[in-house]
């Protein structure tokens, strides 16, 4: 994933993946989880996206850059869906 994830000119540093708690929960608008499943707290009256991706082990860098451009066309779709943009004049 890292040397896919620098192909794209991301550096991931010393990041990792992060257990979802009620907190940041509380905290977010929106929460994209991929296939947390009930391990993820629920809250009412938030936003859930569950993006489903197949796990990288075991794929060749070409496939798990083909995921990581996905995923960033995903957020960048969240992001303008979110975002208010004002209107074209």
């Amino acid at each position: 994933m890292v040397e896919a994830l620098a192909l794209m000119k991301v550096t991931i540093g010393a990041e990792f993946p992060k257990q979802l708690t009620d907190e940041i929960v509380l905290a977010a608008d929106v929460i994209v989880s991929m296939g947390c499943g009930d391990a993820c707290p629920i809250h009412p009256g938030k936003r859930y996206l569950n993006w489903d991706f197949s796990d990288t082990r075991g794929k060749s860098l070409d496939e798990v850059h083909e995921l990581c451009m996905m995923i960033d066309l995903m957020v960048r779709d969240l992001l303008d869906e979110l975002i208010p943009h004002p209107a074209s004049q």
